[in-house]
């Protein structure tokens, strides 16, 4: 794998994104951490670089990009992890606030960073694009309608990026977690069987995958990564 890569990590310091930039760290990557909350000193590595932004707002994820554009000169990966999910009501009694939040969280924050990396990816004729949605994107459950449909529009983007980008080399995925084995989901839920969850570092080790070189063909997919729970 081509080392010293500039990669660019939403929701970096998260229940994922944390395994996501120390699988990035460990393939040999200079990271850039965003989120609204991040320090340098959250991952003990002299190639983690953190840079705070709100990508629910355009001016400041435009700014962010400008950051590691005038940095580093260059975004060689983005793997757009942030998101967030609010559920437990059927549509009919789902409130707007719900709604906003996870169309915010997951959707606009997508459309927001995908929007502001893309032009110097183009400019530079090659990189790499991975999103993390979910499988309710594609396999709906009850109560869960407004995450579902976020996630949902954020695959449709993706996919809708990847077959405008493929002339000039740029690969856009998608990863389809089911329930994660994040020390959140373990608190939520603490009568499940957790041997049963996808574990996060192999959803970071897809990430990492989907950024090389050997998987310069593979553009527009969504890849499940369902845990025992299949």
């Amino acid at each position: 794998m081509e080392e010293n890569r500039i990669v660019l990590i939403t929701g970096a310091k998260g229940g994922l994104g944390s395994f996501v930039t120390e699988a990035f760290l460990a393939a040999g990557d200079t990271v850039i951490g965003t989120s609204k909350s991040i320090r340098t000193s959250d991952f003990a590595n002299p190639r983690f670089v953190a840079m705070a932004a709100d990508l629910t707002d355009a001016a400041s994820t435009r700014q962010l990009v400008d950051s590691v554009m005038q940095r580093f000169q260059r975004i060689d990966v983005l793997v757009h992890v942030m998101g967030g999910f609010s559920g437990g009501k059927p549509v009919e009694e789902t409130d707007d606030a719900t709604w906003d939040r996870m169309m915010n969280l997951n959707l606009r924050s997508g459309f927001h960073i995908l929007r502001a990396v893309i032009p110097a990816m183009r400019a530079a004729g090659s990189g790499r694009i991975v999103a993390i949605a979910s499988r309710a994107a594609v396999e709906p459950a009850a109560g869960i309608a407004a995450y579902g449909a976020s996630k949902a529009a954020l695959v449709s983007l993706i996919k809708s990026a990847a077959l405008e980008n493929k002339d000039r080399g740029i690969t856009v995925n998608a990863i389809l977690p089911g329930t994660m084995n994040t020390d959140a989901n373990r608190k939520a839920d603490p009568a499940a069987d957790f041997s049963r969850w996808a574990p996060p570092e192999h959803v970071a080790d897809l990430a990492v995958f989907l950024s090389s070189e050997a998987a310069s063909q593979i553009t527009g997919a969504a890849i499940p990564v369902y845990g025992k729970e299949a």
